[in-house]
């Protein structure tokens, strides 16, 4: 008879009991085809109800350890390689690697946005208004490309801030950039070859060899990435950002724009990634028309996000595809499901639709200009002005900080690591591996209050005039 202590029991009975028993079943001892007892019995022998034992007994039939014979009883069924098993107690702990976030005191290379700049009461607002308005609609599985009201808000924005005319139907919505350039990889096929701007952004070359592609580079000039380099470089797609580049925050010319496009018309197959990151924070003048925009051949897929704009934790991207592509991307993949949720994206559409994220992007702009201009007089007034040089560029969150030196950029870096304060150089980005003696270092000042910024260029001054005195 099967005999367990029934105090201080934290639940159903029946669940105690079916816990007691397949813990018995797991660790060998009830073995495979004994039989278990008679509910009357086991019931009578404990003060139980025979229903509070059928609860129990049914829960270990349904889940394979128990099994019954008409008119004969219940049986423990054989169980390959599940006896002799331990059962976890409820509190596990298992020696699992996961990568730490480092944490700086000061950070010149982050990307986060200040909670005290997103517009939480409005957001809030069209959250309930959704809630109430749209019950049906959020319960409703969302398209591959995503709702239509938010691919229609977002043809709106790009027709008035980016003179872009594109069909709601060509936007293709996902949770973020990464998983888009997945499936732009998928699209366009794994046999293509892609080249990445040099200096770049190295975590695309880190998404497109996880994707099984290994990326080839191009070299930069003042205005842009090269038409020799994109020949040089033998690649079928383009990856650049045109429109403010990272890291240098060059703007490419209308000139070379053509250019370039001249390139992509040369050869069937050939394409151009448009990543637009970062371009609504132009601070001098209207932003230069997109390359998809003066596109006439269908050549150019372009890529946008909020992530900067709203927020990082805000997962919202889209692209839009020259119509041979998204009537490919239809027939390849019709049966996806979009990877925002219905919730997230009716939302977003409300915050556009009505006029929201238009006066969200002017204050901001606003508000980032005035940042740079503080940032910019802390250096001028600092006596750090004979070390440096200021490379200025019309748009983004983040400038150039060029430093009079001759030490390493690596040394500088680590020099201020040990303060807390992490900055990364130019030659962090060159992909190219090319000898960079220009000693540029980013300067991102979208999340730092001017106090730490006034800090920082103090540490910086220190150490260049300590490194002086010793060479």
């Amino acid at each position: 008879m099967l005999t367990y202590d029934f105090e201080n029991i934290d639940g159903p009975i029946y669940e105690y009991i079916y816990k007691c028993i397949k813990t018995d079943i797991l660790a060998g001892n009830i073995p495979p085809g004994a039989k278990l007892p008679s509910k009357r019995n086991f019931a009578n022998n404990h003060g139980l109800s025979t229903i509070t034992i059928q609860n129990a007994y049914d829960q270990l039939i349904s889940e394979g350890y128990v099994y019954t014979l008409p008119k004969k009883g219940y049986y423990v069924a054989e169980i390959q390689g599940m006896t002799n098993r331990a059962v976890p107690s409820g509190h596990i702990t298992y020696d699992i690697a996961i990568p730490k976030k480092e944490t700086y005191e000061i950070d010149f290379s982050g990307n986060g946005v200040s909670s005290d700049n997103f517009p939480f009461s409005v957001w809030t607002k069209i959250s309930r208004e959704v809630m109430a308005g749209k019950k049906e609609e959020l319960m409703r599985t969302a398209p591959v490309c995503g709702v239509w009201e938010l691919r229609e808000a977002i043809a709106e924005h790009l027709k008035s801030f980016r003179g872009m005319i594109v069909d709601p139907n060509q936007i293709v919505m996902g949770a973020g950039t990464e998983y888009l350039y997945g499936l732009l990889t998928e699209l366009l096929g794994n046999d293509k070859e892609y080249v990445i701007e040099s200096p770049g952004y190295k975590k695309l070359v880190q998404i497109y060899r996880h994707r099984g592609i290994e990326c080839r580079f191009a070299s930069l000039d003042m205005e842009g990435v090269t038409v020799n380099g994109l020949e040089q470089s033998g690649a079928d797609v383009a990856h650049i950002c045109p429109n403010h580049h990272f890291p240098t925050g060059i703007t490419m010319p209308a000139s070379r724009r053509y250019e370039v496009l001249a390139w992509a018309n040369e050869k069937d197959g050939r394409y151009i990634i448009e990543d637009d990151y970062d371009s609504e924070f132009r601070t001098e003048g209207k932003p230069i028309p997109t390359l998809f925009s003066i596109d006439a051949c269908e050549k150019v897929i372009y890529m946008n996000t909020f992530s900067k704009s709203l927020s990082p934790t805000i997962r919202i991207s889209y692209m839009v595809l020259p119509v041979h592509l998204i009537n490919l991307f239809f027939h390849k993949f019709h049966f996806y499901s979009c990877t925002i949720s219905n919730f997230e994206q009716y939302t977003l559409a409300e915050f556009i639709r009505q006029g929201y994220f238009e006066k969200h992007i002017n204050r901001m702009r606003l508000y980032y200009m005035r940042k740079r201009r503080q940032v910019m007089e802390i250096i001028q007034r600092s006596s750090l002005v004979p070390y440096c040089e200021i490379r200025e560029n019309d748009s983004g969150l983040h400038f150039l900080l060029k430093l009079k030196t001759l030490i390493p950029d690596h040394t500088i870096e680590e020099k201020l690591l040990e303060h807390g304060i992490r900055i990364l150089a130019l030659s962090d980005y060159d992909l190219l591996y090319e000898e960079n003696k220009a000693h540029y270092f980013i300067i991102n000042y979208s999340n730092l209050n001017v106090e730490k910024i006034e800090h920082a260029f103090g540490v910086i001054e220190t150490i260049l005039k300590k490194e002086t005195v010793k060479q």
